[in-house]
């Protein structure tokens, strides 16, 4: 006997079979745990599913629990490897926190739908949060990026332009007041060894535009804004000649988009290098010591400066050490910490006090970023939930 064909499509047919076998919150409960890249693919699995996987509901829940910092299941990262002739220009390349602790493989990053037009061109990672990586090309301009979707967006240009005289430093971070992912551009005019002019603008996803606001208060910026309670920092100084440890640190509300400084700790003498960061949420600053040792400090409480806590020192395995530990990238919760070392990766387990080196080396800078399903492409932030 001839079967009747069916009307239905087989996407129907799934979900008329799968959708009622699951209370909805109970789908929802175990979708959102999993990694992006299985979500991508069960878009496909039928119309609910991917409608439930697109909401902004569901985005906000995934990226929540993704960014649980006592868990790194949903964390990658990305390095910046610099011009190394006759074989590369500088580029990117990223894995798992996974296999950068466990193996030493890191795989080229692909699905970028930009290109860096000329072998010298530069490209830097300025910051990464919620998912959504920012990064800058000297010829190709601004772009926010999500490595787990594989989606980027092209910012338009600064009204400001870069020319010879100047220098540009960015911070990219979320604006909690108005729901809004900004990236600032600092452009520090010099007259000799001092800063004589700050000119800074602010872009706004949400507007997809730049504007310009008051000029920067601190002094020179020296490194990318690190982004912390709904605001960016820059560790600065008044001018190039300031003796090595006279610093302070600014930071700019991307709320209400006012400057303030935040009171840095006393690391006491014979720090011979430092560097200003995030580690687990909180300002971070690594101190070594005459490559002895090195000190890492967290404000616990953001603006206390009796918050300072020291949470690790790690020694130098060599004497005199050819590198120097250069920032925490995270601090486990067994209590070990990975960190940059030169060129190279780290975990330094100060339980039995051994060390276990990567073989990802010869990069410039590496960024942490969680997995998530956040657009770049979006409106605004409103695909998420603030968990910090």
């Amino acid at each position: 006997m001839e079967e009747n064909p069916s009307s239905s499509t087989p996407i129907q047919e799934l979900d008329t079979v799968i959708s009622p076998s699951f209370p909805h919150e109970l789908l929802v409960e175990i979708l959102s745990r999993l990694p992006v890249k299985s979500l991508v693919k069960f878009k496909c699995v039928s119309r609910t599913w991917l409608s439930l996987i697109s909401s902004s509901q569901f985005i906000k829940t995934h990226l929540e629990i993704s960014s649980n910092k006592d868990d790194f299941h949903h964390r990658g990262m990305i390095f910046n490897y610099p011009y190394a002739p006759p074989i590369s220009p500088p580029h990117l390349k990223q894995c798992s926190l996974q296999s950068a602790l466990d193996a030493p493989s890191v795989n080229e990053v692909i699905g970028i739908d930009f290109s860096v037009n000329g072998r010298y061109a530069l490209v830097w990672v300025v910051g990464c949060f919620d998912g959504l990586v920012c990064i800058a090309s000297v010829r190709n301009g601004l772009f926010l990026w999500n490595p787990s979707i594989r989606k980027s967006k092209k910012l338009p240009d600064m009204n400001v332009k870069y020319n010879s005289g100047r220098s540009i430093l960015f911070g990219f971070g979320y604006d909690k007041l108005n729901d809004d992912y900004k990236v600032v551009g600092i452009f520090c005019v010099f007259s000799g060894a001092a800063v004589s002019k700050t000119l800074v603008e602010v872009y706004s996803l949400k507007t997809d535009s730049w504007k310009r606001i008051e000029d920067f208060k601190g002094g020179f910026p020296f490194d990318f804004g690190k982004y912390v309670n709904g605001k960016l920092h820059w560790a600065t100084r008044n001018d190039f000649k300031s003796r090595k440890h006279s610093w302070k640190i600014v930071s700019l509300d991307l709320g209400n988009e006012t400057y303030g400084e935040v009171e840095r700790l006393d690391y006491g003498e014979g720090v011979d290098h430092w560097s200003f960061d995030v580690l687990g949420g909180c300002l971070s600053v690594l101190c070594n010591y005459k490559r002895i040792r090195a000190d890492v400090w967290v404000m616990k409480e953001y603006g206390v400066r009796d918050s300072w806590t020291k949470v690790i020192s790690i020694p130098y395995l060599d004497s005199p050490a050819e590198y120097r530990y250069n920032r925490p990238i995270c601090l486990l919760r067994n209590g070990e910490i990975l960190l940059n070392y030169g060129s190279r990766l780290v975990l330094y387990n100060p339980r039995n006090n051994t060390f276990k080196f990567s073989q990802i080396n010869n990069f410039q800078k590496v960024n942490m970023y969680v997995e998530s399903l956040v657009s770049p492409n979006a409106c605004g932030g409103g695909q998420r939930q603030h968990h910090y």
